[in-house]
């Protein structure tokens, strides 16, 4: 009986892949700053700043849900993020002072595959443009390649949302595509901005976080000397 073969073009191989483990670390820590698990008691105060009445209506417009009027309602959202496994919560927190000063997640988390995603970024405007925003970016990428060992690491946005697909691209992400009609939230159509990390990419790009962060990079105001991208 004759054999015939097919010659098809197929993917590299993955040698010896296995399910990674989820998210769960409690603290990661950083020069400027740490990531913890969010904790519903512990930053509550800091973290109703961020996410309450007096903050910035601007930080709101592309996320699914408004910033909270009411601390009752906050304690209660506050609660559920801590207890979340999908997404999984960190608060951002300065070492030098020790206040929370945004939020940000892990989430989509798929183990099988190793992919997931970063969202739920949550920064006050003391937090923005620092290098704290910067450094928590950089702790959270390491953390899921170097300690989980994720193949890609994802960040989605509204394609709209132009200062967040920016901010991707400083960071290192590199755009995807858009995803027509992803969903729907607000009462409003979100085309969605795809971008991504993955394992091979993250050696180089980590070496220039750290070569960005150090204090070398920095003048006696804080101030940048060099930017990220001329790394």
């Amino acid at each position: 009986m004759s054999k015939h073969i097919v010659e098809q073009k197929i993917g590299t191989p993955v040698p010896q892949w296995e399910n990674k483990e989820r998210p769960s670390v409690e603290v990661i820590k950083g020069k400027y700053c740490c990531l913890e698990h969010v904790d519903s008691t512990k930053h509550f105060e800091d973290l109703y700043q961020v996410y309450g009445p007096l903050s910035n209506p601007r930080n709101w417009t592309y996320l699914p849900f408004e910033k909270f009027n009411s601390e009752d309602d906050f304690r209660e959202y506050l609660k559920s993020m801590s207890q979340s496994v999908d997404p999984f919560h960190f608060a951002i927190v300065d070492i030098e002072s020790g206040k929370a000063l945004g939020t940000i997640a892990l989430m989509r988390v798929d183990s099988a595959q190793g992919v997931i995603e970063v969202g739920y970024v949550i920064y006050s405007d003391e937090l923005k443009r620092t290098r704290i925003a910067t450094e928590a970016q950089f702790l959270l990428a390491d953390y899921i390649f170097n300690n989980l060992g994720y193949r890609r690491y994802e960040w989605k946005c509204d394609a709209l949302n132009y200062p967040s697909i920016d901010a991707a691209l400083r960071l290192g992400f590199t755009f995807e595509g858009i995803f027509r009609q992803a969903m729907v939230y607000k009462g409003r159509n979100r085309d969605t901005a795809w971008l991504s990390i993955i394992d091979r990419e993250w050696p180089s790009k980590r070496d220039k976080f750290v070569s960005w962060l150090s204090d070398q990079n920095f003048n006696e105001k804080g101030k940048q000397k060099i930017s990220l991208n001329e790394f």
